[in-house]
């Protein structure tokens, strides 16, 4: 075997070397990715499954309209993540108002077992609260 033949398979050995190690690389990232997608889809049904609401009451009142609800299930919910929908209708600017277990607190973090107070300067005869995974409750304004 000549100088060209043993130079060429190591040129053919290294190119296959280097190839093998790209195609590595490559087919570790996209597993990684796969199953970091995977753990959070499994943690995002979890806090789904642990997150529960239950409006208690719908009152107007002077033009308001008072919603109590619970947080009964056994996740902490962020206020600002939450959803209240009056008639289908998007409602904004109630977080900063909201009233919990009857006292005003400066956080976002609704606890399991709390009840809040949400007061929104509109009226009608559905409410629903929508929580940051989707689930949620309705009740008819009385």
């Amino acid at each position: 075997m000549g100088f060209s033949v043993s130079g060429s398979a190591a040129l053919i050995f290294i190119g296959l070397f280097i190839a093998f190690g790209m195609w590595q690389t490559a087919a570790s990232n996209s597993f990684e990715r796969v199953s970091e997608a995977q753990s959070d889809r499994s943690d995002a049904a979890l806090a789904e499954k642990n997150t529960d609401v239950v409006i208690d009451s719908a009152t107007t009142s002077n033009g308001d309209l008072e919603i109590t609800a619970t947080n009964t299930g056994s996740v902490a919910l962020s206020l600002n993540r939450t959803d209240v929908l009056v008639d289908n209708e998007y409602q904004t600017g109630w977080q900063g108002d909201v009233l919990f277990e009857g006292s005003q607190k400066p956080v976002d973090l609704w606890v399991p077992g709390e009840q809040i107070t949400i007061t929104v300067s509109s009226t009608g005869s559905h409410v629903k609260l929508v929580t940051e995974s989707g689930v949620s409750d309705s009740e008819v304004v009385s």
